[in-house]
């Protein structure tokens, strides 16, 4: 006896499956799409441009305040993390509306051979964070060309 198999709806937004998808495909594909919405949010953007004694990179963290971030180097790499806590709670004729939102990111990023670890400086303001990554003057003198033996 054939048995047909039934398999669940997809968990997404209506208009992200064409017609085209339907079925075991496109149950398929809508639920991988729900898992990667489950990991997290989107990470913020990042910008780092050279000043020339200095290094600059910015961080948009909209919504976030500077007690939600945390800012953390180890052997080149610069981690930028923060998490989002927020919880409310109304009522109104007899009902009550409690409202709940998690979220967190984290990016790592190498950083220049030049950056002196010790002259990393922070500010965060309207939910941009900015980051002054000082240079290391020797850096340059501890590089040197290797010759190609032929």
């Amino acid at each position: 006896m054939n048995e047909m198999i039934k398999t669940p709806p997809a968990r997404t937004p209506a208009n992200s499956l064409s017609l085209a998808e339907d079925g075991p495909m496109g149950w398929l594909r809508g639920e991988i799409d729900r898992l990667f919405d489950d990991l997290g949010g989107p990470v913020p953007a990042l910008e780092l441009t050279d000043g020339g004694k200095a290094y600059r990179l910015t961080a948009e963290l909209p919504g976030l305040a500077d007690k939600d971030v945390q800012i953390e180097v180890a052997d080149g790499v610069l981690t930028i993390s923060g998490e989002k806590r927020e919880e409310s709670e109304h009522k109104d004729d007899g009902f009550l509306l409690s409202e709940r939102r998690y979220g967190s990111f984290k990016r790592q990023i190498a950083l220049p051979a030049d950056v002196d670890a010790d002259a990393i400086k922070a500010k965060f303001k309207h939910g941009v964070l900015s980051l002054t990554l000082g240079k290391d003057e020797k850096a340059a003198e501890r590089s040197r060309k290797i010759a190609i033996e032929s």
